[in-house]
């Protein structure tokens, strides 16, 4: 048996930079990988969605101003289909036409064994893949999340969609239902729409992005309407069923919406089960694995967890923030991860960055807030740009005068709202931030006029 330090069961965000880092610093590792050494990230999520969003925004701002042609090759203005497979042949070099091989590389040279196959725990200190076993001190589980569908009546029988499917698509379908309105959906459905396809969205809620205030939900729902969008809302749809040019979904309380192709985008589960955890005395449970503030897996001593595995925040920021916080405690620090500002991003245009709580979760936890609004169009730079409007919230504890959430819905919002983020972190005095200087012109103006708000309501 080839013995190791440390066995790392998938190669995703979180895995590869565990597995990497440790071997750099001279422990023994070997990274199991059933899959693409490097996960769905930069393959089939994050990165060919980010690509294929930044063709559509040209598209777009080519067909308001022909003349910027020169600035956008490959994409341009006219067919929206020729338009999108000229996109999709830019996102597929962007994402090493979903080769691994430069992630592959990159473990082993720092010193990691790679071990290709699936990796099933089968005693203390055991793991084997086909076979074969390897030793182990200490284990860490990353082996992310896989796409989940609701119980719908008839979905098994028509042809679907993941996000993953959609995302590496090279044909864009005439007209599509998005089931869904989260940060996939709303991504997935302003990209086809701006390439001509037509797009519904049906969600359950009453509301985009449930899981934010509903000023954010709301104001993004104006701007996808805007741009032909249709919007589904608190729809729960009954059944699916094929039809001759692609599928038909069926409400209890409305009238059925057809279209070629269905994506499902109604959300993800941790993949904790079938890799014989138990003989570890560990239950997964449907939640992911419970860890505990170092990122070990709650009732044990040598066995740690990072990524969607865990179920807390399902980004790949969190999941490489996890890896440094699992890297850390086995290199024999005593790291700790604090959770309360993760940002949550969308990119749609306009971007959505939220952080910490709304104002509805902090009253729930019996926190005292005030709150504050901006228009992102008050700021100078809105004008020279030309950009949507855009909206932002901020969120203060009244008793401690710091910020404990905040969201915006603007644009480049990904990119501003980072100082919210730090702020919420840190837990910056709200006279500090209202002293802030911030650039002119730049659209992170609008968190000056917020903050001074913020404090002058606390005086």
């Amino acid at each position: 048996m080839d013995n190791f330090d440390v066995v790392v069961l998938g190669a995703g965000s979180a895995g590869e930079n565990i597995a990497a880092d440790l071997a750099r610093r001279g422990r023994a590792v070997a990274l199991v990988e059933r899959g693409l050494v490097g996960g769905e990230c930069p393959f089939v999520a994050c990165m060919p969605s980010k690509a294929q969003i930044r063709s559509a925004d040209v598209r777009t701002l080519l067909a308001s101003a022909p003349d910027l042609g020169a600035v956008a090759a490959p994409v341009d203005a006219g067919d929206g289909s020729a338009a999108f497979t000229a996109s999709a042949a830019r996102r597929d070099g962007i994402v090493e036409h979903r080769d691994d091989a430069s992630h592959a590389a990159d473990v082993e040279e720092a010193g990691a064994t790679l071990v290709r196959g699936e990796g099933r725990v089968t005693a203390p200190g055991v793991v084997e893949v086909a076979g074969r076993p390897l030793g182990w001190t200490d284990l860490v589980v990353s082996t992310g999340s896989t796409a989940t569908a609701p119980p719908l009546d008839g979905l098994d029988a028509v042809d679907s969609w993941t996000s993953d499917e959609a995302w590496t698509t090279s044909v864009l379908p005439v007209s599509a239902i998005v089931l869904g309105g989260g940060p996939v959906g709303c991504e997935l459905a302003q990209t086809f729409a701006r390439f001509g396809c037509e797009v519904t969205i049906v969600e359950a809620s009453d509301r985009l992005l449930d899981g934010e205030d509903p000023l954010i939900g709301g104001h993004l729902a104006d701007v996808l309407r805007s741009e032909g969008i249709a919007l589904r809302l608190n729809s729960e749809a009954s059944a699916a069923e094929a039809t001759g040019g692609g599928v038909r979904l069926t409400f209890d309380d409305g009238d059925p919406v057809e279209a070629e192709r269905l994506v499902v985008a109604t959300g993800r589960a941790p993949s904790a089960a079938g890799m014989g955890l138990e003989a570890l005395g560990i239950q997964p449970a449907k939640q992911g694995l419970e860890t505990d503030e170092h990122c070990r897996v709650v009732g044990t001593d040598h066995v740690w967890a990072a990524g969607d595995v865990t179920g807390v925040a399902p980004f790949t920021h969190t999941a490489n923030y996890q890896a440094r916080i699992v890297v850390a405690n086995l290199l024999g620090d005593e790291a700790v991860a604090d959770y309360r500002a993760i940002p949550r991003s969308v990119y749609t245009d306009p971007e959505v960055l939220a952080v910490g709580t709304t104002p509805e979760q902090a009253r729930a936890a019996g926190v005292d807030v005030v709150t504050t609004t901006m228009d992102t169009a008050d700021t100078a730079r809105h004008a020279t740009t030309g950009s949507p409007p855009g909206r932002l919230l901020l969120v203060a504890d009244r008793r401690r005068r710091v910020l404990v959430g905040g969201a915006a819905v603007a644009p480049h919002a990904g990119e501003w709202m980072h100082e919210v983020v730090l702020a919420v972190r840190a837990e910056v005095g709200l006279d500090v931030l209202a002293d802030t200087v911030h650039a002119f012109p730049t659209f992170a103006e609008a968190l000056q006029p917020a903050f001074a708000d913020l404090a002058g309501q606390l005086r």
